[in-house]
């Protein structure tokens, strides 16, 4: 997976100064948390389409790599039009946990950040394609599934084989019991 693509630069950078942890870390967490994110984008990319617009479309990358601090009720918003629950942010984050090396809490705070920054940065490629968001969106899920070799994010959930991330079957399960 290619962060650079998924998120604009400085992104990294700023979430990790907004935890206050490592580059390296927040690189990990990124990585294992962005399967999620973006598979839930993509499960309800129409709904999460107008839900980024109105919180500001490419301004929420924005926020959270500018020097004002970040509004990240706006992410766990966002958060809400992607998982539709808090069980499964804790859910997502906990699985993230287990690739990633990292704390349940730390990832659980880092979710609305990267959401931001995934959403915001996407949206901004987005504009004036056709599809939109939804379009990009497509595309991407697309290219992780090449990447991931054996049916990708989604794929991977349900039985395809591993996602980027190695998130697996649990993607599935996740977002599998909120359609």
């Amino acid at each position: 997976m290619n962060l650079n693509e998924l998120l604009p630069n400085g992104g990294i950078e700023a979430l990790a100064g907004q935890l206050g942890i490592p580059a390296d870390q927040a690189r990990r967490g990124a990585e294992a948390l962005l399967p999620s994110v973006l598979g839930g984008m993509g499960d309800n990319a129409a709904g999460v389409e107008s839900h980024v617009n109105d919180l500001g479309g490419a301004r929420l990358a924005d926020n959270v790599v500018g020097s004002e601090p970040t509004q990240v009720d706006q992410g766990n918003q966002l958060l809400g039009g992607i998982f539709g629950s808090k069980d499964v942010s804790r859910q997502v984050a906990g699985h993230a946990a287990q690739s990633s090396g990292l704390s349940p809490a730390l990832l659980q705070q880092m979710l609305p950040i990267l959401a931001m920054l995934v959403a915001g940065h996407l949206a901004g490629r987005s504009g004036g394609q056709q599809g939109g968001l939804g379009g990009l969106l497509g595309s991407v899920l697309s290219g992780l599934g090449a990447a991931g070799g054996g049916g990708g994010v989604l794929g991977g959930a349900t039985g395809g084989g591993s996602p980027a991330g190695g998130l697996g079957g649990i993607l599935g399960s996740i977002l599998g019991g909120r359609r």
